[in-house]
């Protein structure tokens, strides 16, 4: 005969034995203070819930206070099992003490948050690359190690993924990359890219207090190719603009005859004296254009003409 049970897909039966689990759990602690297993096993598979009146009717709650001290005064007299022997609780007329957060707790709560953790990683990050690029400028550097310490301390205290942030520091080294060396955006994409896949997995979790906020994410992201444009920008217009040093610089430009004689003499061009070649017949104070250079020699012809191949050196015959 057949076994006519359903059978139960992986992720099914996987959630079957998580809710089991749950439940056998839930029981075991209600048996154990002596509250009501049943609905506690109900709370579990079908998320029921009771109003406090209902919960003291059912045996899900000892007791029902709407102060501290009516609470305290409810709770004297009670016995409770600590650490296997029982002991009978004295909160009539206790004192109260109320213990507030200092400072540092305060601030470890602030730094506690995702989006403050993200935005002082980055912060770190930038500041130290900045201080390498620039060295000496000094408040960048320590701006930037000190929140980058914050930054992995409170890191620490949240469920992190470390393929996040793995693909968060790729997409920043792929972005400086672009900026030191361009690829012409091929580094700078990649590396936005991966830094944004690796914001939306920076933590391990689903609660969404842990969750970082998207316009977070959209707004680094923004001033990181806000950022890459500038810098792409940049680089096209100095591959586009005339070279301003070495001897490309010399060709092409302007130059002034202080001396010449069979084809040879001296030119004045960006500001030196230079011993030239060139066509003959050329006058003190004329204008010539610089067309190649030859070793220590410039090589000039007229604005209008083409220059020689084969400049000439003696005199004419």
């Amino acid at each position: 005969e057949e076994d006519a049970r359903p059978t139960l897909s992986g992720m099914d039966a996987m959630t079957a034995k998580v809710t089991n689990d749950a439940v056998a759990f839930i029981r075991s602690l209600a048996e154990m203070h002596g509250r009501n297993a049943e609905w506690a096993e109900k709370a579990v598979r079908e998320a029921a819930s009771l109003s406090a009146r209902e919960a003291l009717e059912l045996g899900v709650i000892e007791l029902m206070a709407e102060t501290l001290d009516e609470l305290l005064a409810k709770a004297d007299g009670r016995t409770v099992k600590l650490r296997g022997s029982e002991r009978v609780l004295h909160t009539r007329g206790a004192r109260v003490e109320v213990v507030e957060p200092d400072a540092v707790t305060r601030l470890l709560a602030v730094l506690s948050n995702p989006n403050v953790a993200f935005i002082l990683m980055l912060v770190g990050i930038y500041g130290i690359i900045f201080e390498f690029l620039n060295p000496g400028s000094i408040l960048p550097g320590v701006a930037g190690a000190i929140a980058l310490t914050l930054a992995l301390f409170a890191l620490n205290q949240l469920p992190l993924d470390y393929a996040g942030l793995a693909l968060v520091f790729l997409g920043i080294a792929f972005m400086v990359a672009e900026a030191l060396s361009p690829s012409f955006g091929v580094l700078g994409l990649g590396g936005l890219v991966a830094f944004v896949l690796g914001a939306l997995m920076l933590f391990n979790t689903d609660a969404p207090q842990y969750q970082l906020s998207p316009w977070l994410i959209g707004a680094t992201a923004a001033l990181s190719a806000a950022f890459l444009i500038l810098v792409l920008g940049y680089t096209w217009r100095s591959y586009r603009r005339a070279p301003v040093s070495g001897s490309a610089r010399l060709i092409g430009a302007r130059a002034e005859v202080l001396e010449w004689s069979n084809g040879e003499g001296y030119v004045w061009a960006e500001g030196e004296r230079w011993h030239a070649r060139g066509p003959r017949g050329l006058e003190p104070g004329e204008t010539v254009r610089v067309a190649a250079l030859d070793g220590l020699t410039l090589i000039v012809a007229r604005p209008s003409e083409e220059p020689s191949a084969s400049p000439a050196h003696g005199p004419a015959e």
